[in-house]
């Protein structure tokens, strides 16, 4: 192929290597997307059906770039080939063999929004009432048991051994009860179901085994233990199995990523080969050089080191802010500097951090500025309100057994249905075994609730029944447009005619477009094939390079990513690294990892930012600087202080740091006690403030402030607080 021409040396051996299994060690921008793409163009055109090509990834952005790169690079021999996320290709393949599941091949899929209300609903049936049992931590932790393959009956052998466990066992079997009922999965189920699935019915698994003669996998060392399972039952032989990774990326160990998988391959796959990309073309000689003087830190990784032919660049550059808000102004004014100096655009610029919260005073500082921002890994534009509602009532139309999309839209737009008489017919539904959609019909037996609204129910029964008669008979593009239109809510918005209303009102116009846009580009998909598409867009799917403002993400966001000018904040202890007093070294080594995966964003300059002192839980709070900042090569970076003037990379630590750098060398968790004040750390909440303590012994609580969780009250026994 004359397009190979375009590898180096390396990236030539590893897409034409296929008599084994084998692994790309792909360091940061060492082109491993183009190996990808090449080595299964290099299949197809060697004569490989592309049916039989199975290339998993992470992000649908991801797959949709890479498909169309290798159409682009061999036309149409690539029409067809299996690539996508492990979800949204498991999704797939869990439609076409639902029945055997006992699932209906309309199934709803729900996000974490849908989870936490399921469980909030369960929890409120199960009268479950307890400080530390949140709806929130609930549904976290059972995705975590789920990516770890813990089905409810292995809970209950080892774990359950408090009140609290014991009543969190009732929950996730409650919860997976429902989703059965209501023919809805959750994420994880995406992924838990095709290994039941497999397992249990040896030909459906041979008929895919017989399919995929190849399989790859993009992004590695993210896989959880349901993903590598998956892998091990789906591979057609060892010997047609490549992945892709770089154990210095893995980042996503708290949703149960294992960067073992990527680790011990060699183990798992016998006379398996190892392919390193070390050639970096994204970065300065200089970035690299401080990247790699932050993760030889570590001692649980694959050896590799990284080169470029690139130049060597400037040095890094770190700014000491006395609080968030002069950080954040010393940001926006260098922003400024940077665009005239360099000729950037806003698009080439992005500032990183650690926790979601920081970015208000950044957003504060460039609103004052005029500095047009985005933010991703925001509020995702399908996990809005409005956006959600109308998508709830298209669910309802190809899944009426869908309790959590009902009860979401049975009284919106108002129609006088309170949650009264919802409670009152649930509780018929249940007392019958009949779904809500079905006692809708039946609500005239429902006796308990009044007449007036038994007619509202029947009215807005016979709106989902007309529409799902025509959800066949008219484009979803058609279809969605006349149901919003039926609805009256962008009436309902543009009447209201407040800032909070006509950004709803945009929204909804924004999602007629995309249902629209969608319609045009697929006209014979079908709804339930729309929805399933939406179900899995995650923020970075929406992301945009071409809008020309600057980005706000958290470093978890921007895997994957680069820009010419990267600023990395919030450089503090607690914060990045965040919480490390009590971590295991594994915990420390993934946010060194984290760390890593922002400097290597960057192409051309870094400027790195800490505060002194930072408001947070309600008052100031003095800063100790980051760990990490300490590990950088001296030589890599120099230092700016607040008023401009330049210092060495090689400055001592000065008085005020080592002041408020406590040691905990010899610290006695046992022996120190809570009080009103206290920093606490909560394994699923984080870092919190503790703002009241009432009673004492067994049933003691605190009233804590958590950073990104908000305000939680706990019972201190089972708590498990650990102080900072």
């Amino acid at each position: 192929m004359k397009i190979l021409n375009d590898l180096n040396q390396e990236q030539l051996k590893a897409v034409e290597y296929n008599t084994g299994p084998h692994m790309i060690v792909a360091g940061a921008g060492s082109g491993k997307t183009r190996v990808l793409i090449y080595k299964i163009a290099y299949l197809i055109d060697k004569g490989m059906d592309p049916t039989a090509i199975l290339a998993l990834t992470f992000t649908n952005k991801a797959a949709k770039e890479m498909k169309d790169r290798i159409r682009s690079l061999i036309g149409k021999k690539a029409a067809v080939f299996w690539m996508g996320t492990f979800h949204s290709i498991f999704a797939r393949i869990l439609r076409v063999e639902a029945k055997t599941l006992n699932y209906k091949p309309n199934f709803s899929i729900y996000d974490r929004e849908d989870s936490v209300s399921l469980v909030s609903n369960v929890m409120q049936n199960l009268n479950i009432n307890l400080e530390n049992l949140t709806p929130n931590g609930v549904q976290h932790k059972i995705s975590y048991l789920k990516n770890q393959m813990i089905k409810p009956e292995d809970y209950g052998k080892t774990m359950a051994t408090t009140l609290a466990d014991r009543k969190f066992l009732e929950i996730y079997n409650e919860y997976n009860k429902r989703l059965f009922e209501n023919n809805a999965m959750d994420f994880d189920d995406l992924l838990l179901k095709p290994i039941e699935l497999f397992k249990n019915n040896p030909k459906i698994l041979l008929k895919y085994k017989k399919q995929f003669k190849y399989i790859l996998v993009d992004e590695y060392q993210d896989t959880n233990k349901a993903q590598y399972e998956l892998l091990k039952l789906l591979s057609p032989t060892k010997d047609k199995v490549c992945v892709v990774g770089d154990d210095a990326q893995s980042i996503y160990s708290w949703r149960g990523a294992e960067i073992k998988n990527m680790l011990n391959f060699k183990k798992d796959f016998k006379g398996a080969k190892i392919f390193r990309l070390e050639q970096n073309y994204r970065s300065t000689k200089m970035i690299l050089a401080a990247a790699d003087s932050i993760i030889k830190n570590n001692t649980e990784q694959i050896t590799k080191t990284l080169w470029t032919e690139n130049n060597d660049g400037e040095e890094l550059t770190l700014m000491r802010a006395s609080d968030e808000k002069d950080e954040a102004f010393q940001i926006a004014k260098r922003i400024k500097k940077e665009i005239s100096a360099r000729k950037l655009s806003l698009n080439d610029i992005s500032i990183f951090y650690r926790l979601n919260s920081q970015s208000r005073a950044l957003e504060d500082a460039l609103r004052r500025e005029k500095i047009p921002y985005k933010i991703v890994g925001g509020v995702e534009f399908y996990r809005r309100k409005e956006v959600k509602d109308v998508l709830a009532y298209l669910r309802i139309l190809t899944n009426q057994n869908d309790e959590e999309s009902l009860l979401r839209i049975m009284n919106f737009p108002q129609r006088g249905i309170g949650n009264t008489s919802i409670s009152k017919m649930i509780a018929f539904a249940r007392k019958l075994e009949l779904s809500l959609f079905a006692t809708m019909a039946r609500v005239f037996e429902v006796i308990e609730v009044k007449e007036r609204i038994q007619k509202n129910v029947k009215q807005f029964k016979m709106l989902l029944d007309k529409y799902t008669d025509l959800k066949d008979k008219l484009s979803i593009g058609e279809l969605t447009s006349a149901l919003v239109d039926e609805l009256g809510i962008l009436k309902i918005y543009k009447e209201e005619n407040s800032a909070e209303s006509m950004a709803r009102y945009d929204n909804i116009q924004e999602l007629l477009s995309a249902v629209q846009q969608y319609s045009k580009e697929n006209p014979d998909a079908k709804l339930d094939e729309f929805l399933a598409e939406v179900s899995l867009v995650s923020g970075v799917d929406q992301y945009d390079e071409k809008v020309n403002s600057v980005t706000l993400m958290t470093v978890h966001s921007a895997k994957g990513l680069e820009f010419p000018l990267v600023f990395i904040t919030g450089l503090e202890e607690d914060i990045f690294p965040l919480s490390p007093r009590f971590d295991s070294d594994s915990k420390i080594e993934e946010e060194r990892r984290l760390f890593y995966v922002a400097l290597t964003r960057a192409q051309q300059k870094i400027f790195l930012t800490y505060s002194r002192s930072r408001y947070r839980f309600g008052e100031v709070a003095y800063q100790s600087k980051s760990r990490f900042l300490d590990e950088l090569d001296e030589n890599t970076y120099e230092e700016l202080n607040g008023a401009g003037g330049r210092k060495s990379g090689r400055r001592k630590r000065d008085f005020v740091d080592e002041f408020y750098q406590e040691s905990y060398d010899d610290f006695d968790q046992e022996r120190r006690s809570l009080r009103v004040g206290s920093r606490v750390t909560h394994q699923l909440f984080g870092i919190g403030k503790i703002l009241q303590i009432i009673g004492t012994g067994d049933q003691q609580r605190v009233t804590i402030a958590f950073e990104e969780s908000g305000t939680k009250q706990l019972l201190t026994k089972f708590a498990n607080l650990k102080l900072i």
